[in-house]
Order: structure tokens, then sequence, then C-alpha cells
């Protein structure tokens, strides 16, 4: 028997995720929210949830049972710190959903369990919530890879774009360090005995700046520069990281070629790269028939690509048919300004729970 849509049990199920605070990193809380989102799973659909114990936190992984057929993705995970929720607590007023980790992605989550419960037949679908999504999924990629390859199609529960577009593509993602070690002097007395490494960090930041390509989808965006710790000493060390965002597989490969090929301006200062575009692009192609039926159950639906990545980075990589941006509608994902918005959250789970019954008949 079909189970109704409640927006009450709904809002109940998501107050319940929020207020058990999980931050990316923090094994402890994770562990506490991964229990809480397998209780959850089994309270509504049934069945067992398993724990996948990994470094960085449990993943949680539920089965209808039968051939797999469909993934659906999600993450428990959130960017905000416990302490976040005293100063800013779960809030349903002016038709917003408000409080850490609401719209990336706990909404979306609930939603993907609500939707689920609207089928008759649930056999054929997963459910996997990764604990480390935030950092770059780098204990879940294996078995988030895994469960998509076994069950060929996959929908990705993250926040909606703007008025509730679905996201047919994303770009490839990457973070870069570079470390410039140089040698320290008092900058007052001898300063041409050291080598300045901020000096030398600053060439390395123009240069990396250069390789932007926004034409190509490319950017290349130095976030962070740490170098000194005395007025009065010549620094012996700078770090510079680098945000990366490409829309192809070429452009993937200049850049990556282009940090190991950095070279010092002072040929007495040393640098070191690491990093990588670690999510690589997600290209519209995989998702051309999802989003299809998705635009026959919805009519009017937009899809649209955007620079933030997601698990579904990965799935799609792989060939698989992805489809993204089916979670909460709302906006302010990593801000205090993030909300949901309650008259699209009932609407969201019958999208989701036809395009479950369409992928599974």
């Amino acid at each position: 028997m079909t189970l109704a849509v409640s927006l009450d049990t709904i809002l109940d199920d998501l107050r319940t995720l929020v207020e058990v605070e999980s931050p990316s990193g923090d094994v402890e809380s994770l562990t506490v929210s991964a229990r809480v989102v397998a209780d959850l799973l089994e309270r509504r659909l049934g069945g067992r949830a398993v724990l996948v114990d990994g470094p960085a936190g449990p993943h949680v992984h539920w089965s209808g049972g039968g051939a797999p057929r469909v993934l659906v993705l999600g993450h428990h995970d959130t960017v905000f710190p416990v302490g976040t929720l005293a100063r800013r607590p779960f809030t349903v007023a002016d038709g917003k959903i408000t409080g850490p980790g609401v719209f990336d992605m706990l909404g979306g989550l609930v939603q993907a369990v609500h939707a689920v419960a609207l089928l008759d037949d649930r056999s054929g679908v997963e459910i996997l919530v990764t604990a480390d999504e935030e950092n770059g999924s780098l204990t879940s990629r294996a078995l988030l890879e895994d469960r998509a390859q076994a069950c060929g199609t996959v929908l990705v529960l993250e926040g909606a774009g703007d008025g509730g577009d679905l996201k047919v593509g994303r770009k490839g993602c990457g973070t870069f360090e570079v470390t410039v070690t140089g040698r320290a002097s008092h900058a007052g007395l001898e300063p041409e005995a050291g080598v300045n490494a901020l000096v030398e960090a600053a060439h390395q930041v123009l240069e990396i700046a250069a390789l932007n390509r926004p034409e190509a989808g490319t950017t290349v965006t130095p976030t962070v520069l740490r170098s000194g710790g005395q007025s009065n000493v010549v620094p012996d060390a700078a770090t510079i990281v680098v945000d990366v965002r490409v829309e192809t597989a070429d452009e993937t490969a200049r850049v990556e070629q282009a940090f190991v090929s950095l070279t010092p301006r002072d040929p007495q200062a040393v640098l070191v790269v690491t990093g990588s575009v670690a999510r690589p692009p997600m290209t519209p192609e995989t998702s051309t028939d999802l989003f299809a039926l998705a635009a026959s159950l919805e009519p009017g639906i937009r899809g649209v690509s955007v620079g933030g990545g997601s698990d579904g980075n990965f799935t799609a990589a792989l060939g698989i048919p992805t489809l993204d941006g089916l979670g909460a509608v709302g906006g302010g994902a990593h801000a205090d300004t993030e909300h949901v918005l309650v008259d699209t959250v009932v609407g969201r789970v019958h999208l989701v729970g036809g395009l479950l019954r369409a992928v599974t008949a």
C-alpha cells in the first residue's frame, strides 16, 4: 500500500537529523549521526540499514532487496561545527526551514526516504548516505562507485539549483597546495642572506592565477596564502592553497600538468606541489535520459550545469546515468542564510518517487 506524504512527518524527521550535529571530520559526532540516519531508514522503510565503518566516520547503506536497479545517493556530514545549532536552531517560519545542514543536504536526505516510502515495491532500490562528502569523499568513493556500478542508475539528492532546477552537469573540482621553502634571515641586518619564501610565493600566485581559462569553463583561484611569523624575519616558508574547477578532461590534464611544471623564480627556493582535480567533471550526456524522464513528470523543470561538485561527479565519470540536484529546494548552502522552501518539499518527494517508480519498473 502506497504511503501518503505527510509534511509534518517530514519536518519532524528533518528536525531529528539537524539536531544531531554532524560536521565533517568529527568521527564521534558522525557516528551518532549515522545511527540516527540508520534508525530513520529502518523506521520509515523497514529492513536493515548497515553502518559501514570508515576512518572519516560511518557510511549508511540500505537496500530494498532484489537485483539492484537504482542508487539514491546522499551524505550526512555537514560543513557546520558543533555549536552552530545553539546559535541557529532548527526553525520553520515564514515559509522557510532553517538550521545547520537543512539544505546541504539533510533536507534532501529526508525527502529521499519519504520518496522511497511511496513505492509499493522497494526492491531494486538502494540508499547510500556517506560521511565525508564535504571533505572530498576520500573514504567513501570506492564504496559509492561500487554500489553505483551495481545499480546502473544514480539519483543524487543534493540541493536543487535556483528555483528547483535539476543539475545535469557539474565542473570537476580540485584543491592544490604549493609549499615554498626558503631560508630565514634577519630582515634588517642581512636580508640578502635569506631566501624570501613570501616573495617567491607571490610570483607563484601570479603564475597560478594565469592558468584561468573562463572561456573554457576553467577557474583557477588562489584562495589561501600563509607565510611568516615575525615582522623582522625573512620568511623561510609559505603555502599557497588553490581552488580549481574544470568542465572537461582536456582542461583537467592541462591544469594538472601546469601545477607539476611550476618552477621557482628564485633558484634557491624549493617548491613542492600536491593535489589534483579529485572530482572529475560531470558532463550533461550522463543525465540526458533521466532528465527527460524528470521533465515528463514535472513539465517545465529545467536542467543546469553548475560549478560545485558532488558525488555525482564520480558516478557520472564512470558512464553511469546520473541525475543530480533532486534534493531540497532553497539556497544558502554553507552559509547562515541556508534554508529550504516549505511549499516545495512534498512536490519534490513526489518527483523523486516518480523517478524511482519509473527506473525500477
